[in-house]
């Protein structure tokens, strides 16, 4: 792979580069291609940004940006923020001596966590901005004021991060997940008047929002997408094995069959977990999940004729699914004290997404965007607040009696103290 990678690298003239620019200059940097998508040698931004790589230990790497630390490691897809743990498209690699990362890295994480940056999707450009001093000051940009004027940052940080465990001790990880994105709108509604949704918007908005709440109660997040990409189905539970997470959550809309008598009408919130379909309309919304999977070039569904006979007799999995009935009732049932719509029950269905999850992991209907009302229901930020807390309530209740469990059964195994 590494001499396939060489390879690529001198043929880059023929390969699409990333285009870097801030209000004076515009840089174009090779990318090199790969059987995981394209990737480029970090320090091939140093012209632009102040960045620098330090080897850690072993396969772990920190790159320093602009007062931002973010450790890879050669042998992982994910990069570490602090405490926070992305996924990456594919694993970093080191070629003559030289770290290549993937575009994603750039492209999705930088926004989020290096100071001054956007990616300009529409033109696949990476932006740099300030504001007027130093990145590093703290300043930012008043309601009203003019936008800043983008430039080069001049401060660099080389202080790098020690090699950071993938799971930290006696700390919990929940893994959520924006259902769709990227190509892969979802639903779109509503039927009839009202405002005009599309799933993937609001699965990242309450996602986030999501996580947000369990780290207020001291619980580590893994997101599966944290901007508008498409991520594979069966790739959404990897990353939640690979982070080592405890739970899985995925966060969906419904949407009415267009054949129902009065598909508009149709309102109301349920949870799934995985195991074989009982009812019909847990089929259909299934069916309608797992049809995602025709954006990643794959069948358009699951074969109908072999509906979780291979899901269930995997013991990985099968020994999590009391587990996942558990927590999905315990979040139905918060979610069931603020939701305006009619409870619809924990359902089980087989859903590609849950899958490769090999832990406690379930699926949340949080409304129809079909319905007029529920579709502005779902897009007032003020309730996707309250779905949010709804949702963590119901993963800190399922945590806090899943550890009283263990706790009790170690006490059990041991027997009385003497």
């Amino acid at each position: 792979m590494i001499a396939a990678l060489l390879g690529a690298f001198q043929i880059a003239a023929a390969t699409p580069a990333l285009v870097v620019r801030d209000g004076q200059h515009v840089v174009r940097v090779p990318l090199v291609a790969s059987a995981n998508g394209p990737l480029l040698r970090v320090e091939s931004l140093a012209s632009m940004l102040p960045i620098a790589v330090h080897h850690d230990s072993s396969s772990y790497y920190t790159i320093s940006v602009n007062g931002a630390r973010l450790q890879v490691s050669t042998g992982g897809s994910v990069v570490r923020v602090g405490n926070d743990v992305r996924p990456l498209a594919s694993a970093p690699v080191m070629a003559a001596g030289h770290l290549l990362v993937p575009l994603q890295l750039v492209s999705e994480i930088f926004p989020h966590v290096v100071p001054n940056t956007r990616w300009d999707a529409d033109k696949g450009q990476l932006v740099l901005f300030t504001s007027v001093g130093d990145a590093s000051n703290g300043l930012v940009q008043q309601a009203g004021a003019p936008a800043p004027t983008p430039r080069t940052v001049a401060t660099r940080t080389e202080h790098p991060l020690p090699p950071i465990p993938p799971k930290r001790a006696g700390r919990r990880l929940v893994i959520v997940d924006a259902g769709h994105g990227g190509v892969d709108n979802g639903m779109t509604g509503p039927i009839g008047d009202g405002p005009k949704i599309r799933e993937k918007d609001i699965t990242l908005a309450v996602a986030l929002k999501l996580g947000r709440r369990l780290r207020a109660h001291g619980i580590d997040v893994v997101y599966t997408r944290t901007t508008d990409t498409l991520i594979a189905l069966d790739d959404r539970g990897r990353i939640a094995n690979k982070a080592g997470g405890d739970l899985f959550i995925s966060v969906h809309v419904n949407a009415a069959n267009p054949n129902w008598k009065d598909p508009g009408a149709a309102r109301g919130f349920e949870t799934y977990f995985l195991a074989e379909a009982h009812t019909e309309d847990a089929r259909r919304v299934e069916q309608m999940e797992n049809e995602s999977v025709r954006f990643e070039g794959g069948p358009a569904a699951v074969d109908k004729d072999d509906p979780l006979g291979f899901i269930l007799s995997d013991m990985k999995q099968n020994e999590h699914l009391r587990e996942s009935s558990e927590l999905a009732e315990t979040i139905q049932d918060h979610l069931a004290e603020m939701h305006p719509g009619p409870n619809r029950g924990v359902k089980q269905a087989g859903f590609r997404v849950l899958v490769t999850a090999y832990m406690p992991a379930v699926l949340v209907e949080i409304g129809f965007g079909t319905n007029p009302r529920e579709a502005a229901y779902l897009s007032n930020p003020a309730k996707q607040n309250a779905i949010a807390d709804a949702i963590a309530a119901g993963a800190m209740e399922y945590l806090q009696g899943y550890e009283r469990r263990v706790a009790g059964a170690g006490a059990a195994a041991t027997g009385p103290t003497p």
